[in-house]
């Protein structure tokens, strides 16, 4: 039988067990603001804040259970009613990342202005939504919030002069990263795809930011769920049913993927081994198919569409990837052709904050 500690003993020993240091992102985000002469455009006026309903149509709306046939007046009409939310994560990254390059002030104080105007008024908060709506809550949040660690993390803390308005951000951040836990979470696992990996990389950033380990953790269980449907060879079941685009939606999962690891990694949570490596496999899954995609061809049936392959910021998950494995020299390679990374999705410029991966 166990022996038991004494109360005073089993006191002592909690009180001597180190506490969860903060939660810090990979060591790039520390980097200081740029120094660049030049004169900073000016800033113009904030898009008008999403308060309705996130109630939007769907780019497929009319497709096959493949979601895979782009309906163009469906696309048109998405296009549209998100356009506000669309420029607000473009736009405040760019202004985010101007000033991360240059140190002109300017930049700064727009990117704040217009983040905290949304903040403010509660937007993109609607508790009716449908699936675009809610995807499109969590990919507003992920570009946001991967923009704002920048600022958050810098040794040049830029935020300290601005410290009502990042707590109103921050706040926000937090308001919609738990509606995004409870929108995402127990899923069943033929529901669970690219997009509850994109809820997750969102939830990671906003939870370093707000150092909430709740939010870490829950964001560090949809990766190893996430690890555990990637097969054998590298495969996501999930993502196959997308037929012609099975290799591309095999990539889109990538990003976030590659991000939750890297930030699991920076604080002590080592997601290489899920599932026997199941990250590794996916990649190079991935990267096999972008040479000779006849592997997915003949697993779906249908000959794959590489439209979205020829874009290089769809590689951007390569800078954090080569930042946790040792690429080899083809992958390498690729990372240096197809970058520098600038991902707006992920923040911006992935690699300068990753270094150009290894």
């Amino acid at each position: 039988m166990p022996r038991r500690l004494a109360p005073l003993t089993l006191l002592a020993v909690l009180l001597s067990a180190p506490a969860f240091a903060e939660l810090q992102p990979p060591a790039g985000y520390h980097a200081p603001v740029g120094q660049r002469d030049g004169k900073a455009p000016a800033c113009s006026a904030p898009p008008q804040p999403y308060t309705g309903e996130l109630q939007f149509t769907s780019k497929y709306a009319g497709s096959d259970s493949a979601r895979a046939t782009l309906n163009r007046n469906a696309e048109k009409n998405f296009r549209k009613q998100t356009e506000g939310i669309t420029r607000l994560e473009k736009e405040a990254g760019r202004l985010i990342t101007g000033y991360m390059r240059t140190g002109q002030r300017e930049r700064l104080e727009c990117a704040i202005e217009w983040l905290d105007h949304w903040a403010s008024a509660d937007a993109l908060e609607s508790e009716q939504y449908n699936h675009t709506g809610k995807s499109m809550r969590k990919w507003a949040l992920g570009s946001l919030a991967g923009a704002w660690l920048r600022l958050k993390f810098s040794e040049s803390q830029p935020l300290a002069d601005y410290p009502q308005q990042s707590e109103r951000i921050e706040a926000w951040f937090v308001r919609l990263a738990e509606h995004t836990v409870r929108e995402w979470s127990d899923l069943p696992l033929k529901k669970i795809n690219n997009h509850s990996y994109w809820a997750a990389w969102s939830v990671m950033a906003v939870a370093v930011i707000g150092d909430r380990r709740d939010l870490f953790d829950w964001s560090v269980s949809q990766f190893r769920i996430a690890a555990g449907q990637v097969d054998d060879e590298g495969f996501l079941d999930n993502e196959m049913r997308r037929r012609q685009r099975a290799l591309a939606y095999h990539n889109y999962a990538l990003p976030p993927l590659a991000m939750i690891a890297a930030f699991a990694q920076a604080n002590g949570v080592d997601l290489r081994g899920e599932n026997h490596g199941a990250l590794q496999r996916l990649a190079e899954r991935v990267l096999q198919g972008a040479r000779d995609p006849g592997a997915f061809a003949q697993r779906t049936g249908s000959r794959q569409d590489m439209e979205e392959l020829r874009k290089k910021f769809k590689y951007a998950w390569l800078a954090p990837y080569c930042t946790l494995y040792v690429c080899n020299e083809q992958t390498r390679e690729l990372n240096q052709e197809m970058g520098p990374f600038n991902s707006f999705r992920l923040g911006g410029e992935v690699t300068q904050v990753f270094g150009g991966g290894g």
